[in-house]
């Protein structure tokens, strides 16, 4: 392969990203080396099998993503703003197109949710970690070194182009020739790889890791969201991934899996996608559906209104998640018999969905509300979710369906439920549960401007998409002619886009300016919240709970606080010593590995690929032969701590 078949050449957008990666690499390197940070990087977080700066990471990478699909989201919008726009060929559009959405759903929304579950559930639960902190390190950084596999591709080798679907016959070799495709099929298997680690991990923490008394109708509603949302992983992502090696085989070692003239069948790849992909909406949808739960209740000062209609409603959305997917081929010819069925049960998700706006309500109603930027986000959500929802409906019925299934209403259709529901989750979260883990909290009047710019944002760019639909735009177009009449809607919705970005990047200056400017909490429960995450002091120990709780009610914490039991004494309690899990840079390299085996196989040279593979098997070995079995902390050194973080002298 010649070098400039290597790297990618030519575009100005693309060298101007290779001077800002090598600035940045550059930049990194000396600020870790001028402050002498490498050995502290290695210690603190490379090889940390804690599953709070586990959960950082998670996030930091999925903001760094936010920022990457953001982009691409905007160049998108920079093209179609304009009829006969020659801003970006229609390859490059293609490009742009398909990470955008990869990027969003499985390199952004997943991590960020996956890095609360990894803040929190632990602390929900009563839990010193999860129940195998070194899996939850092997789960974090293949999800990682999947995700910069993928990225990679812009500026070597070429971008996938087949879109985030990769349907066939258009993401086999001969119409998607070269290694972009690649990227793709690798840095999906390996980041996939990740999360159902993270899955499996996270069912058997809350199954078996909680504190005495923590029955699972007890349990937080975030914890049951995410218990529910891991069988979800569990059951869909083995699908993705067969699909994922299936196409792989198909690419790189001659297979017909999907090549119709061979006798392949192109519409399996299809219903494999969807039997993944759309419990994956819900995946990263019921997570925050728990988010909003504790937000609610906690600046409603009320109790979850409905608590075990709440848990049979995510139930039911769970297994009802499995049996939509045919909606997706609403136009693809199916018999009547088949789209009614999918019909109804694409209809059938909505009540349970419709059970929990009205849970939340109910929760509000006659409470004590506060609004704080957490509740901010969460009341921004129920109104955009619904719009969201209600229009999913329309596209439930199938004859509506062949009207809009090819239009911008799907498009519109799908940002309103995934934006205002994961995204507006995930910024609910990071505000609710900054203190936490930082110490302090993110600036309230900041935050504001983020909030509006953002949400403001969003409906003037979305909301004219379905109008945009009924005037007969297609989706997955590059451009389009002026005698349309679509250029109006489509400079409004670019403009929103703008809004958007600028809101984000007030969002990352409200961080830069709170770690800066804001004053540490003088507790570890700044919001007056309802259950066990806040119980510990804030930033939380390594070890979480000096003396694990008893729990005795549903929102222990708070009825802790009415029984006068809220305050923890470390002088008065009496508390053992602590076993702790050691760190391990074996993940860390066992990631390498897999991405020298990704990148190897990207490029078909199977020496390399093998070479990536031995490497992980040995890794799996020394893992194997490990005899570390962790460290104890001793009583005194849990004194030590806690008096420190009460702010008194040992």
């Amino acid at each position: 392969m010649k070098l400039d078949e290597f790297f990618v050449t030519g575009d100005p957008l693309i060298l101007g990203a290779d001077v800002s990666i090598v600035l940045t690499m550059v930049g990194i390197v000396f600020v870790l080396t001028y402050f002498k940070k490498w050995k502290w990087l290695w210690d603190e977080w490379i090889t940390t099998v804690d599953h709070k700066k586990l959960g950082v990471m998670y996030i930091l990478a999925a903001v760094l993503m936010l920022f990457r699909g953001g982009v691409d989201a905007l160049l998108m919008r920079a093209q179609l703003t304009v009829p006969d726009s020659k801003f970006l060929d229609p390859t490059h559009y293609n490009e742009i197109f398909t990470t955008h959405g990869t990027i969003m759903i499985l390199f952004m929304a997943m991590p960020f949710l996956i890095g609360l579950f990894n803040v929190v559930v632990p602390l929900q639960i009563g839990a010193r970690d999860v129940a195998y902190p070194y899996l939850n390190a092997v789960s974090f950084w293949t999800f990682f070194m999947g995700a910069m596999l993928f990225n990679i591709s812009f500026v070597i080798g070429g971008s996938p182009d087949a879109g985030w679907t990769a349907y066939t016959p258009l993401a086999e070799n001969n119409l998607s020739p070269g290694p972009g495709q690649n990227f793709y099929l690798l840095g999906l298997q390996i980041a996939g790889i990740g999360t159902l680690l993270t899955g499996i991990n996270f069912l058997v923490t809350i199954l078996k890791v909680r504190a005495p008394g923590m029955k699972m109708m007890r349990l937080p509603m975030f914890s049951w969201s995410v218990a529910i949302t891991c069988i979800l992983i569990i059951f869909a992502f083995p699908v993705l991934t067969v699909a994922l090696a299936m196409m792989t085989i198909d690419r790189i070692f001659g297979a017909h899996f999907f090549t119709l003239a061979a006798g392949g069948m192109p519409m399996l790849w299809a219903n494999l996608f969807w039997i993944w992909g759309h419990p994956e909406v819900y995946i990263v949808i019921l997570p925050a559906f728990g988010i909003f739960s504790e937000i609610i209740s906690t600046f409603s000062r009320k109790n979850l209104f409905g608590y075990k209609a709440m848990v049979y409603s995510m139930i039911i959305i769970a297994f009802l998640s499995f049996i939509v997917w045919v909606h997706h081929f609403f136009t693809m010819g199916s018999s009547a018999a088949v789209n009614s069925f999918f019909s109804i049960t694409t209809m059938l998700i909505a009540i349970p969905t419709g059970v929990k706006i009205f849970n939340w309500l109910f929760t509000m109603y006659k409470g004590k509300i506060k609004i704080t930027m957490p509740m901010l986000w969460s009341l921004a959500f129920i109104p955009n979710f619904v719009i969201g929802g209600v229009t999913g409906v329309m596209l439930a019925m199938a004859a509506a369906d062949y009207q809009y299934h090819n239009t911008y209403f799907l498009v519109s259709h799908f940002h309103y439920v995934l934006i205002s529901g994961t995204v507006f989750g995930c910024f609910a979260g990071l505000y609710f549960w900054y203190p936490k883990v930082f110490g302090y909290k993110l600036n309230e009047k900041i935050g504001r401007w983020s909030f509006w710019l953002f949400v403001v944002g969003f409906n003037v760019c979305f909301f004219p998409m379905y109008f945009l639909g009924f005037a007969g735009m297609p989706r997955r177009i590059s451009t389009y002619p002026w005698d349309t009449g679509w250029f109006p809607l489509n400079a409004v919705a670019s403009f929103g886009g703008l809004l958007m970005g600028v809101g984000f990047i007030v969002l990352l200056y409200n961080i830069y300016y709170s770690v800066r400017y804001e004053k540490n909490v003088e507790t570890g429960d700044p919001w007056n919240a309802r259950t066990l995450d806040w119980y510990t002091e804030a930033p939380v120990p390594f070890y979480n709970f000096a003396k694990i709780p008893e729990v005795k009610h549903r929102d222990e914490f708070w009825e802790m606080k009415k029984e006068g039991r809220g305050k923890f004494d470390v002088d008065k309690e009496d508390i053992e010593e602590i076993h702790m899990p050691s760190n391990s840079g074996v993940p860390f390299i066992m990631s390498i590995f897999f991405f020298i085996s990704g990148f190897g196989l990207v490029f078909e040279w199977i020496w390399m690929g093998i070479a990536g593979l031995i490497g992980i098997l040995i890794c799996m070995i020394i893992r194997s032969f490990d005899k570390n079995e962790g460290y104890h902390v001793s009583v005194e050194k849990i004194k030590e701590i806690e008096h420190k973080l009460k702010g008194k002298e040992a």
